[in-house]
């Protein structure tokens, strides 16, 4: 379907992109293992559900690339930490879960003082959503049965890495001028949703 030229102000995917900051903080507060869960369940799904949406309705917007990403990882980085302050999640599997979204936003602050690179959009990877579901996998493990949750945190230590040579890889590509001009080329489309 076509871009809709005039999408609203705050779609119904935007907004359940935002609706995952609220389940962040409610995350925080919850008491109990099934109450968490239900919230990493309810975040997932509406992270499946925005993009499916937004490419449906035709609502995909810069606003919309950037609203999912910062909605998944502010729910995943903030249950991780949250987790980890229980003593559910000892520091090594907090990084491992971490990496990919700590490398990212490194990166990003990182290129933000050099013009040519400041004009690459970030866009969704294939593999950088296999990083955000294994991430909401390993919450889900995290909060009913922890003891399992090694080979999750190894998994998504390996996507991680692989993401993040898969952004590299983009990133240069984006960022090189085509012959003859001097101006980046327009990144490749990719699947909305998150980096």
């Amino acid at each position: 379907m076509s871009q809709d030229p005039h999408p609203p102000l705050l779609s119904l995917p935007d907004l359940l992109s935002l609706s995952r900051l609220g389940m962040a903080a409610a995350f925080v507060r919850c008491r109990t293992d099934p109450e968490r869960r239900a919230l990493v369940l309810a975040a997932s799904a509406s992270d499946w559900f925005d993009g499916r949406i937004a490419r449906r309705m035709g609502w995909t917007s810069r606003w919309g690339h950037l609203a999912d990403p910062a909605g998944d990882r502010a729910f995943v980085l903030v249950a991780l930490a949250s987790l980890a302050a229980r003593g559910v999640l000892t520091p090594a599997q907090l990084a491992l879960l971490a990496s990919r979204d700590l490398a990212t936003a490194a990166s990003f602050l990182a290129t933000r003082p050099f013009p040519r690179l400041r004009r690459v959009t970030f866009r969704a990877r294939p593999l950088g959503k296999v990083v955000t579901s294994l991430q909401f996998l390993a919450l889900v493990v995290a909060t009913s049965r922890p003891r399992a949750l090694a080979p999750v945190v190894a998994c998504t230590a390996v996507a991680s890495a692989a993401a993040l040579v898969d952004y590299g890889l983009y990133f240069l590509a984006a960022a090189r001028p085509h012959r003859g001009s001097r101006a980046a080329p327009a990144p490749t489309p990719a699947a909305s949703g998150t980096p």
